[in-house]
């Protein structure tokens, strides 16, 4: 036997209490679960008296498909206790790959606040294999994007796509779902992917369906239409016969705010009817993304040459301008002073100040500054937006069907310029901490599920998500009197508090609360 872990209070992600158990670990797996006994002989003893032992936790929505590739530690997920990450959200995605538009995939992963990542494989097989080799501490399970088809299959994925471009996408997307991708995601306030209507993704959820995979959505949002985006992801997946998972479920329109619970009928109602449907949630009244996301949709058609090209050409600038004053997303009503920039670029002077601030110490009018910056910087420029309130966030996390996600990039811990969301640093530990000890919405047994088995579930991660003779070995150990969040939209890279170890397949990653420099991750693939 490997490791041997004695006296643990093991949560086996089922949602079950605790039991006091030993287990026992050999070639990456765990062979041993029972009561505590004696000494066993083993290649290393740690006795766990009177802290909680996990499955490692499954962060089912990450944009971490080039930073892994950038820093394989993965240090920001590792510290927390995550053990797999769940690529390819939110219609992002590091392939397929047309051999022609490598500068415009390119462009569209800078959206995920990396450095631009040159592409050098062809589509998912190579990805797979430019992931294992650069070693990952954490094992990586990978979702095909929509926009990442829509710029493989069309020469212009920016208009409505033809019956043959659609066909096309639906031959990519069985390609690399044939070769072990989990399923679909789409990003439908994310251009291109937001040029699909809802035939397209139809035809996309059926190749899904065929294959039993899972198809998640970053929905469509239109002021005033939360709700509505809500009944198109239900319909059009009961209609394309798929298992749907809604992301980072939220309401970000204040005229929506305090309208949890008619949000979950939705989801309740779907279930009770049949559909395979269930959403994540990240435990923050915040969100965080490019902020060119923000601009007017035609204004991004042409991508960022055609904007920098644009932007200062009087007529094209004032429609631009004049569609922006109108809100985003349809007519959300801007809050400049909630609106902050987390990265820009080489401009090191702007992280952490709001677009209302840089607007005044410009002497410019806000939506000039929005313009201006994503025209010069593209998609450089990371916003966070306090759009949210915790009462309806907290109402998404309680409900039976809610798994947690982070929505975050996996990271280093190192001191840098930018001030990204602190969901990439504390998601897991803020919801341990915060929202089971002291605030409780969850039981403990409760939110180990949620981070464990169900995300494994929905995923058909077979052998993962719990404690259980045969399954990986990717664990956690945490102290539930003082696990914490400590991250900070201040001070984001921040290392959380109270998770001593984490193991992936076998091997600690993290021990005493320090990575090891251990990359014992592997790319898993649907169906092995």
């Amino acid at each position: 036997m490997d490791l041997f872990l004695r006296n643990a209070d093991v949560f086996d992600g089922t949602g079950a209490p605790p039991l006091r158990r030993d287990v026992g670990i050999a070639g990456g797996r765990i062979v041993a679960v029972t009561p505590p006994g004696p000494g066993i002989d083993a290649g290393s003893v740690l006795d766990l008296d009177g802290l909680a032992l996990a499955p490692g936790f499954v962060d089912i929505h990450t944009h971490s498909d080039v930073s892994l590739l950038h820093d394989p530690g993965g240090d920001s997920k590792a510290l927390q206790g995550v053990t797999t990450e769940v690529v390819g959200n939110c219609g992002y995605s590091a392939f397929p790959v047309h051999p022609e538009r490598h500068d415009d995939l390119t462009d569209h992963l800078a959206r995920l606040g990396d450095a631009p990542t040159p592409i050098r494989w062809d589509g998912y097989d190579s990805y797979a294999r430019a992931m294992s080799a650069a070693h990952p501490a954490l094992n990586v399970a990978m979702l095909t994007g929509h926009s990442a088809l829509r710029i493989a299959a069309m020469r212009n994925p920016y208009r409505p796509a033809t019956p043959a471009e659609i066909a096309d996408m639906a031959r990519l997307l069985d390609e690399a779902l044939a070769a072990g991708a989990f399923g679909l995601s789409t990003g439908l306030t994310h251009t291109p992917s937001a040029l699909g209507d809802a035939a397209e993704i139809g035809a996309l959820i059926e190749v899904c369906a065929r294959h039993d995979a899972l198809y998640a959505t970053h929905a469509r949002a239109v002021a005033g239409g939360e709700l509505d985006a809500i009944d198109e992801a239900i319909d059009t997946t009961r209609r394309a016969g798929g298992r749907l998972q809604f992301s980072h479920l939220a309401l970000n329109d204040p005229a929506r705010w305090g309208h949890a619970d008619r949000a979950l009928e939705r989801f309740d109602a779907a279930a009770a009817a049949g559909l395979d449907v269930a959403f994540d949630v990240y435990p923050y009244d915040a969100s965080s993304s490019a902020m060119v996301q923000y601009l007017p949709e035609w204004t991004q058609a042409g991508g960022p040459a055609e904007l920098r090209g644009h932007h200062r050409e009087p007529a094209w600038r004032e429609r631009a301008l004049a569609d922006i004053r109108t809100g985003f997303f349809g007519g959300i009503p801007w809050h400049w002073d909630r609106i902050v920039v987390t990265a820009a670029g080489h401009r090191d002077d702007l992280p952490g100040r709001s677009v209302q601030d840089i607007a005044a110490r410009w002497d410019q009018a806000p939506e000039e500054v929005l313009l201006d910056l994503c025209a010069e910087l593209g998609s450089a420029v990371q916003v966070v937006l306090h759009y949210r309130t915790e009462a309806d966030m907290t109402r998404f996390l309680a409900h039976p069907l809610a798994i947690v996600g982070s929505d975050g990039n996996a990271q280093p811990l190192r001191e840098q310029p930018d001030r990204p969301h602190p969901r990439a640093f504390g998601t897991f530990p803020r919801v341990l901490g915060r929202y089971v000890r002291d605030r409780p919405v969850l039981g403990l047994g409760e939110a180990v599920r949620k981070m464990t088995s169900a995300p494994a579930d929905r995923l058909h991660l077979t052998g993962r998500g719990r404690v259980a003779l045969g399954h990986a070995a990717d664990l956690v150990v945490f102290d539930p009197a003082t696990v914490a969040d400590r991250a900070t939209f201040a001070q984001p890279r921040q290392a959380p508090a109270g998770v001593l170890h984490t193991i992936v397949n076998g091997r600690f990653v993290v021990r005493d609360g320090a990575v090891t420099g251990a990359r014992p991750g592997r790319v898993l693939r649907h169906g092995r």
